[in-house]
């Protein structure tokens, strides 16, 4: 079965998140701000933000107002450079696009899963994180309120009763 990692889900979620309502489009948010709205624990955000910077989809600014904000906008951003981000090149098999396996000169399927890995390469670079943010389950006004900008993480403690 084909399936995306946990992180790339995660990391999917973290992105459009970052881009939150167009009022705050550029806003910068923290680690624990964007963990508190979206229930992924901080240090899964945290790693999933340290990735999305290394591949230039975040910029990353340091200091007492320092936060992460999108480099892009969602509509510019593919699914599949996320996927390449967090999980690497996108293929079906280890032979995929000359990729090791141990029975390549003996395999009759050699080089014949390469249309099937190409034409799944263009149905992801086909739909960008705003395809994403637009086809969500639940009408705007069933979500949950836009959390500011800057959250502290002690604001995610339940209150108690």
């Amino acid at each position: 079965m084909f399936r995306l990692s946990k992180l790339t889900d995660y990391a999917v979620v973290v992105l459009v998140r970052l881009a939150g309502d167009e009022s705050a489009q550029g806003a910068v948010q923290t680690s624990p701000g964007i963990s508190c709205a979206t229930g992924i624990p901080e240090p899964t955000v945290a790693k999933v933000l340290k990735a999305m910077a290394g591949k230039g989809l975040v910029t990353s600014l340091r200091g007492a107002r320092g936060g992460y904000r999108l480099s892009r906008s969602l509509a510019s951003i593919p699914v599949a450079e996320v996927i390449e981000a967090i999980d690497g090149p996108i293929a079906l098999t280890a032979c995929v696009d000359g990729g090791d396996c141990e029975s390549q000169c003996l395999c009759p399927m050699r080089g014949r899963w390469d249309p099937v890995n190409a034409a799944i390469r263009t149905a992801l670079g086909a739909i960008t994180l705003a395809d994403m943010e637009s086809a969500a389950l639940f009408p705007r006004f069933l979500r949950l309120p836009e959390p500011a900008a800057r959250v502290a993480p002690e604001s995610c403690a339940q209150p108690s009763v």
